[in-house]
């Protein structure tokens, strides 16, 4: 091949660049508009964090994190919530996320190895339940803890055993490399962790009695107790959106398993809020507004765009969740 043709070849591949380029560029611009116009929300996500040995006054330490779809999100939160309705120990929420983190990525899948289903992969055909059931979080999270439970010791047994003992799996080593991360996830959602979730609102109204229902199926019909009512309607704080009000009691003066619980409850609220319609969460002095503030919780009187993390003042004895109406 000639030179003259070498150059001309140059030439012809430069615009391809340059057109190249100038794609990339206004992908770039795109996506930084939507952040922007998101109070840096940007696409829908959620990530767990914990710091990691750090000392009693909260200094020090290395942070841990796990970043999720928010469909992973809300199943991992579901599983966690189950665990902790049932008075279970970290060690045995830990050991379900993980085996669900192996089997099916936190993903309530409608296919499996043979007849095997949802977040567990559990089979039918072994007596696990009926389709329909595996399919359902809820469900196939409470059988999940049923089995474990049975395990003799198994909080003092290693992961992979433990859960191998209720899976038998082909490859029962596998769920040891979902131990950290699922150690993250169980501080998030029930411990000293925290979870954000980023995005923009809702865009269509959620069913407030949809949530109360989930409520009383993971925690219990107790959970309500004294707020049986219809939820209560409110204004929209200063957020042009209105929303109806689901306030769930906590033991005054509760003790660590209720400050567990409480915290359990409103992470999974935070983790279903795309599916639910859930606009804000109030829990203590802490507020979560959806599309607001990077998805992060904020302090009474934080940054967010409706001028304070927690406008409806929630304390430490109850938790408030909005929904959009």
């Amino acid at each position: 091949m000639s030179q003259s043709d070498h150059s001309r070849q140059r030439r012809r591949r430069r615009p391809r660049k340059a057109a190249g380029l100038l794609v990339l560029l206004a992908l770039i611009g795109y996506f930084a508009v939507r952040y922007d116009s998101n109070d840096g929300g940007g696409p829908p996500h959620c990530t767990a964090g914990v710091v990691a040995g750090a000392d009693e006054s909260g200094q020090g330490g290395t942070r841990q994190s796990y970043d999720m779809s928010p469909e992973q999100a809300a199943n991992a939160a579901t599983i966690a919530a189950v665990g902790v309705s049932k008075g279970l120990p970290d060690r045995a929420v830990t050991i379900a996320l993980a085996t669900a983190m192996q089997e099916s990525a936190l993903r309530n899948l409608n296919h499996g190895d043979r007849d095997s289903l949802g977040l567990f992969q559990q089979r039918p055909s072994q007596g696990w339940g009926a389709p329909d059931q595996i399919r359902d979080p809820v469900y196939s999270s409470g059988i999940f803890y049923d089995h474990l439970v049975k395990v003799p010791g198994y909080s003092r047994l290693p992961l992979t055993v433990a859960a191998q003992k209720v899976q038998r799996s082909g490859y029962p080593q596998a769920y040891a490399k979902h131990e950290p991360d699922a150690m993250v996830l169980t501080a998030a959602f029930g411990g000293r962790g925290s979870l954000t979730c980023g995005g923009p609102a809702p865009t269509t109204p959620g069913d407030p009695e949809k949530v109360r229902a989930e409520l009383v199926r993971i925690f219990g019909k107790k959970v309500l107790a004294g707020h049986g009512g219809a939820p209560s309607a409110t204004g929209d704080g200063g957020r042009g959106i209105k929303e109806a009000e689901i306030s769930v009691p906590l033991k005054p003066d509760g003790d660590e398993a209720e400050e567990r619980r409480g915290r359990a409850l409103a992470h999974w609220a935070v983790a279903n809020s795309r599916t639910l319609g859930i606009t804000r969460v109030s829990y203590g002095m802490r507020g979560w507004t959806a599309g607001e503030a990077k998805g992060t919780w904020q302090a009474r009187g934080g940054t967010g765009k409706s001028g304070g993390g927690d406008p409806y003042h929630a304390d430490a004895n109850e938790i408030r969740i909005f929904v959009a109406q």
